[in-house]
């Protein structure tokens, strides 16, 4: 096996419980701290915070389906999906906020 997963940091590894409010409800997720970092970096490209997101994401699934049965594994997963497909979550951010920008730019034409 190679020393790149031997050789790692404990703290990534580390569990790191942070509060969340969801609908208005506060809650904790334990994750480890890697998680926690990917989870910041998506947010921050998402230019959110990462509670916000996080907010966001579970609204968008409860949409989709009626519940979201465990948060901090479909977090995890969520991570692992971001890892595989950062370029989609490139391309389809770049679209979304393109749209933003072409509706604040309609919408101070109409008020201009």
């Amino acid at each position: 096996m190679c020393s790149l997963f031997r050789t790692q940091n404990p703290a990534t590894y580390a569990a790191e419980t942070r509060a969340v409010r969801l609908h208005g409800h506060a809650t904790s997720i334990r994750l480890e701290a890697a998680f926690w970092g990917i989870l910041e970096e998506i947010a921050q490209k998402e230019r959110m915070t990462v509670a916000r997101f996080i907010g966001v994401l579970h609204d968008e699934v409860l949409e989709g389906q009626a519940e979201v049965g465990n948060l901090a594994s479909f977090l995890r997963v969520t991570c692992v999906h971001y890892l595989r497909n950062q370029d989609l979550h490139a391309a389809q951010v770049a679209e979304r906020l393109a749209r933003e920008e072409n509706n604040i730019a309609q919408n101070a034409a109409v008020v201009a």
